[in-house]
């Protein structure tokens, strides 16, 4: 896989040095500071926060501190999103007060409770108002800014290129592009074909997204989107090593970290969860932890009973999560895909 070699290589980003090029996505309520962390000591060459809404950090919001807070790693990405100007500069300003290194820009969620408030990929729609956005941000920090996008609202309006080559002349360092468009939603296959006429559009980097679980389609999506770099998103469910273990392939080393016996992995995950609960507290973070912990059994207890699985994600008692897991990740069935999981 020669094109796979080239994620391994390092990227300038407005002057922000990124170790590799394979990049974990931006995730709503997934991509918190625990996650980052971990995705990031596997070898992800970027981590980026999940998304914070302008609006409410610029007014203070609470938990809106959690999302922007600096946790130590390299290279600190935030990833905002909104509609209004002046909310997307103070966001910006905060977060770049708080340390981010990168601001990134949200044209790409599809979730109605977002482009219903004409944000996220809705600003598609509306290229002027989407640059009146991008620019509020590029003057507001002198931070490298850079905006996430999909290749347009439907099929008959693929504006993608027309927005990647507006950001850039408005100052933006890079773009992603997510090969479906919003009406698609996660439906279908991703076009990754579709990517090269972002790419052949700008000059500054473009990152390929959507699809993307193992080197070999980390390398066929370079390939026919001619991309710089690969973002990894819902790869990453049960497996924060996922882009880790792409940037390893790329690199011909082994990922960092993975759990190789199920003790270890039973480690890994009550780790994780713990991890969690301190950082939200135990009633919040009980809530937060379910889904993760429901995408680890997912993955690596599928022969866990039902009974089982509903004694883990309802219990109020963490002794009591921990103990479930480690009985339901004790079967070693799933580690062999655990350990090729990308």
């Amino acid at each position: 896989m020669p094109e796979l070699i080239t994620l391994a290589s390092p990227l300038d980003i407005g002057g922000v040095k990124i170790r590799n090029r394979v990049f974990l996505a931006p995730m709503s309520g997934i991509t918190d500071e625990p996650f980052r962390q971990r995705a990031h000591n596997h070898g992800a060459g970027l981590v980026v926060s999940e998304m914070v809404a302008s609006g409410e950090l610029a007014k203070g919001r609470a938990g809106c501190d959690l999302r922007i807070r600096h946790s130590g790693l390299p290279v600190h990405m935030v990833q905002l999103a909104g509609r209004e100007a002046a909310h997307m500069a103070e966001g910006a300003r905060i977060a770049a007060g708080e340390g981010a290194d990168i601001i990134d820009i949200n044209m790409g969620c599809p979730a109605k409770k977002v482009t219903g408030g004409y944000a996220g990929s809705a600003l598609m729609r509306d290229l002027d108002h989407a640059l009146s956005l991008i620019e509020a941000v590029v003057g507001a920090v002198s931070v490298p800014v850079t905006v996430k996008m999909r290749l347009g609202w439907d099929e008959s309006a693929l504006n993608a290129p027309m927005l990647a080559r507006r950001a850039e002349q408005a100052g933006v360092r890079m773009v992603t592009v997510h090969g479906r468009t919003r009406c698609q939603f996660y439906q279908g296959k991703a076009d990754w074909r579709a990517i090269a006429r972002v790419r052949q559009a700008v000059s500054i980097p473009v990152v390929a997204n959507g699809d993307v679980g193992s080197p070999e389609e980390a390398a066929t999506i370079l390939e026919q989107s001619g991309a710089d770099a690969v973002m990894i998103g819902r790869a990453h469910y049960g497996a924060p090593w996922a882009a880790g273990s792409v940037a390893a392939a790329a690199a011909d080393t082994s990922t960092h970290g993975i759990p190789e016996t199920p003790q270890a992995l039973a480690d890994y995950v009550a780790a994780h969860y713990e991890d969690m609960l301190s950082l939200y507290g135990v009633e919040s973070g009980l809530r937060q932890a379910r889904k993760h912990l429901g995408w680890y059994l997912d993955r690596h207890a599928a022969r866990a009973s039902a009974e089982q699985r509903k004694r883990i994600l309802t219990s109020f008692e963490p002794t009591e999560v921990i103990r479930g897991l480690r009985e339901a990740l004790a079967d070693p069935v799933m580690l062999t895909e655990m350990r090729s999981a990308a």
